[in-house]
């Protein structure tokens, strides 16, 4: 019998709160791992930290999101090379097998350069698997209702560089209005992980749970299955509206069924 797709959390899903919520969430609700999202939260940022914390509520951490935000260009250093350096690193030493990376900005042009090659070398040093992620379209400032622009070089579709390794955000695919099951396929082997959410089409990032929107979300998970996929799938979802821990809970709770059902 083939081995179970592991279920991951992103720490992202319990925003506000701290890394430690989303490690102890995971080991209460019995997810495979997590994935550390590195931002401005001083635990998600320290590697012992997060040793203590996997060690604490044995849960693993399975993948690290380098800090790609706008909000987290600073985090580490200003320097993006220095900041995917470090993510790569706290992989290694917390046992990570994946780190997860944005498409560089548009302005980031000696970065955005350099950026497959830099993959593919800390890879190739690394043994990690560096999965660059799909993203969408904004609107710019002072723009139309409908006028939208890519932040990120070249595209927002990173199999239009094409690298080893590839994460699909289905929040991001709705918000794009982009075809998930087609984009899927374009990544082929190269998909290794997937951030699990939904959305509604609207040209924003919603991170609704999985079949609260438009996208395939159990088509894709039972496809994973069907084609042999040996690598994550991780739950980033918004629970910001929740109004205490237990409804928050449950809310993660629901997800990570509506996962493992669908996963078979």
């Amino acid at each position: 019998m083939a081995a179970a797709i592991p279920v991951g959390l992103s720490t992202a899903s319990v925003w506000p709160l701290r890394a430690r919520t989303g490690f102890e969430l995971a080991a209460a609700l019995g997810y495979d791992g997590v994935e550390v999202m590195v931002w401005a939260d001083p635990e998600s940022q320290s590697v012992p930290a997060l040793r203590r914390l996997r060690d604490e509520t044995g849960v693993p951490v399975l993948s690290i999101h380098s800090p790609s935000l706008l909000i987290t260009q600073r985090v580490w250093s200003p320097d993006p090379v220095v900041r995917l350096r470090r993510s790569v690193e706290a992989a290694m030493e917390l046992e990570a097998r994946t780190v997860v990376v944005h498409p560089p900005f548009r302005w980031q042009r000696r970065y955005g350069d350099a950026f497959a090659d830099l993959v593919a070398e800390l890879e190739e040093s690394s043994g990690v698997d560096i999965a660059v992620e799909n993203m969408f379209k904004v609107r710019p400032p002072g723009g139309s209702r409908n006028a939208r622009v890519s932040a990120f070089r070249p595209s927002i579709d990173p199999t239009d560089v094409g690298y080893s390794h590839y994460t699909l955000d289905l929040s991001h695919s709705a918000a794009a209005g982009m075809d998930a099951m087609e984009l899927a396929q374009r990544m082929g082997e190269g998909l290794t992980h997937v951030h699990l959410a939904d959305g509604t089409g609207v040209p924003k990032d919603e991170h609704l749970m999985p079949g609260r929107g438009n996208q395939p979300c159990a088509e894709l998970l039972e496809q994973l299955v069907a084609t042999g996929f040996d690598g994550q799938v991780v739950l980033e979802v918004n629970t910001r509206g929740a109004r205490h821990l237990a409804q928050r809970a449950r809310l993660l709770g629901e997800a990570l069924l509506f996962t493992r059902r669908h996963l078979g």
